[in-house]
């Protein structure tokens, strides 16, 4: 029997109350399994931190074994849903990044059915006369250009999602693109 595929699981549920986290991972999970896969969580590397750590040292200490966690892992699934503004949480696309810079398919998904520039206000300039992006695209070009480009999927929840961070349809879509992927 071949060992399973590790999928990391990037996104910012890592940010949500313990127990919100625990009940979309569970779901996470259980799909993943359902599927042939395993997943790998972020919070997965268990560090302990002294009281009188700096919080900079934590900092790399939690960057370093996420980095570990990731290279153990044959894909990444994000969230890619909006976290603090209008656009994917920052880790999670440096970890996507990360991810594809080794080669590894990717996916994301998101519970927001708009677009980027519908977020972005649907004009072509923000209150500073910076552009705003049209590309008719998930999130920001280089995020869903190089998921698709990595031969994944950016898949956009159809419903009403279970949770604000989290849809196990469009979850779903992406392990079934994995799927074919390591066929």
């Amino acid at each position: 029997m071949s060992t399973p595929k590790r999928i990391y699981l990037a996104g910012p549920e890592v940010f949500l109350p313990q127990t919100e986290h625990a009940s979309i991972l569970k779901q996470k999970l259980t799909l993943l399994q359902q599927a042939g896969f395993e997943g790998a969580d972020p919070l997965d590397t268990k560090l302990e931190f002294g009281a009188s750590e700096a919080p900079r040292e934590r900092g790399f200490r939690i960057y370093r074994a996420n980095q570990h966690l990731m290279d153990s892992c044959d894909a990444i699934i994000a969230n890619l849903t909006p976290f603090r503004g209008i656009s994917a949480d920052p880790g999670t696309v440096f970890e996507v990044g990360y991810m594809i810079g080794q080669g590894k398919p990717a996916c994301g998904f998101t519970g927001d059915a708009r677009r980027y520039y519908q977020r972005a206000g649907s004009t072509d300039y923000d209150q500073h006369g910076h552009a705003i992006e049209n590309f008719d695209l998930e999130d920001n070009l280089m995020i869903s250009c190089g998921i698709v480009e990595a031969g994944g999927v950016v898949a956009i929840g159809n419903s009403a999602p279970e949770h604000p961070f989290f849809c196990s349809q469009a979850f779903t879509q992406c392990l079934e693109t994995l799927r074919k992927q390591f066929r």
